[in-house]
């Protein structure tokens, strides 16, 4: 039996061995290709960090290629980020320690925006910020913050689940979702909606991601200072299941008539970051089908995908959280869980990638023009990548997918490789030893 005990450890050890070396030899190279296009690529990323609850080790850094030129790390967490007209850089943030926390115990979270001056006399400094206290940290940041042309700022609330315009250090315009969604009795002791973006698309409208219903809805400030809703992108189509909003505690059926509004997963699955292209055409981070995707309005008013992208390089993407589509026609992708920002031209080859440290949430190419205004950028070619619109992404195992989570989480060093095949294998691992470990326990027991 000893023998027995002592041959289950070393399986154990050997198969997590050859798991980690493995795959480590079959890895993709992460370095940094040489771009030779003469483009001048200097790019601004959000990072969110990592570690437990994924708030730690934010920071906000600007790329000249693949050369950092600065970084700003004074936030648990950032998010989105653009840099404004005047040299200056607008980001969603999250960070804890405050002290003034209003109904909260202290010390509290804070979340709302701040405005880095990169050029600040000592390094990049946050010389503005506007915030407010949240029960939690987790899942009520505010991703995103537009800047608008009066001066004020438009930005999302996942804490309260609304869209609101911010002026003076002062709210003068909401959106709350409830008059869409049926709501919770508290939305801020549950991930409800998830808001997690907002675009100004035109003279008061906005774009917004509702992440957790699968869907892209259109915002109209009225000119009585009401709001009116004139568009939903991926509407829920009648009978059809709403499982994949309503799993985990998100959207529920408070108003009991039998359904949520919940988008069809095979087209967004709980997507980050879209892009207004012109009138009738989104580019859109579908994070939960790992791809990205180009959905068009067709001639009967439905949204339809045109165009997708699933790998780059030669990897399956990994739960990316923002596209942008680039003047020259390329495409900018934030690719999360594999911990990189790639540049793919119009036929999804590799332009240029960036291997990052940790996490990151959003990359911005600067300049950037069309800043908050309806854009009019290129449009994907019938030839394009992907193909095959009626594909979701690969999602993998929903178990195995979760720890890989974790494992980025927790352990933002972990290799991206370590992806759910290894996960796996390191439970047959720690299972076969902990079976070696309870054979040799029961011999010394005499059981």
């Amino acid at each position: 039996m000893r023998t027995r005990a002592v041959e289950l450890v070393l399986v154990g050890v050997l198969l997590f061995g050859l798991t980690v070396a493995g795959s480590a030899l079959v890895a993709p190279d992460r370095s940094t290709p040489a771009a030779t296009d003469g483009t001048q690529r200097t790019t601004l990323v959000g990072s969110q960090g990592g570690g437990p609850g994924w708030h730690q080790y934010g920071s906000v850094y600007l790329l000249n290629g693949s050369e950092e030129e600065w970084r700003e790390a004074s936030a648990d967490s950032y998010f989105d980020v653009q840099r404004l007209p005047d040299g200056r850089v607008l980001a969603g943030f999250m960070d804890g320690g405050y002290t003034e926390c209003g109904p909260y115990d202290s010390p509290c979270a804070y979340t709302g925006f701040r405005i880095i001056d990169p050029d600040a006399d000592g390094g990049p400094t946050v010389v503005e910020e506007y915030g407010f206290p949240v029960r939690t940290e987790s899942n009520s940041e505010i991703h995103d913050a537009e800047p608008l042309p009066d001066g004020g700022f438009a930005m999302t609330d996942m804490d309260h689940e609304r869209i609101l315009i911010v002026e003076d250090g002062a709210v003068t315009w909401t959106w709350n979702a409830s008059t869409l969604y049926d709501a919770p009795e508290d939305p801020t002791r549950t991930d409800w909606l998830h808001i997690n973006d907002i675009d100004r698309i035109g003279e008061d409208r906005f774009l917004v991601s509702v992440r957790n219903a699968n869907q892209l809805v259109i915002v109209e400030r009225t000119d009585d200072g009401g709001s009116e809703v004139v568009e939903i992108i991926n509407e829920d189509a009648e009978g059809s299941s709403d499982a994949s909003c309503t799993s985990g505690g998100q959207l529920r059926d408070t108003d009991g008539d039998g359904d949520v509004r919940c988008g069809d997963p095979a087209i967004l699955d709980h997507q980050h970051n879209p892009q207004w292209l012109g009138d009738g055409a989104v580019l859109v981070a579908d994070s939960d089908n790992d791809r990205v995707v180009e959905l068009h309005r067709n001639a009967s008013g439905d949204w339809e995908i045109v165009w997708v992208v699933s790998a780059v390089d030669g990897r399956s993407l990994h739960w990316p959280r923002d596209a942008d589509r680039l003047e020259n026609g390329h495409t900018l992708i934030t690719d999360t869980l594999n911990k990189r920002v790639v540049e793919i031209d119009e036929n999804g080859s590799t332009v240029w990638t960036y291997p990052t440290e940790r996490i990151p949430y959003e990359a911005d190419r600067v300049p950037r023009e069309f800043q908050g205004t309806e854009r009019d950028l290129p449009l994907a070619t019938s030839d394009g990548v992907a193909s095959n619109p009626e594909t979701a992404g690969e999602s993998g195992v929903p178990v195995l997918s979760t720890l890989v989570v974790g494992v980025r989480a927790v352990a933002p060093w972990a290799p991206v490789w370590f992806s759910e095949t290894q996960v796996a294998l390191t439970l047959v691992s720690l299972a076969l030893v902990f079976a070696g470990g309870a054979v040799s326990l029961r011999n010394r027991l005499g059981v």
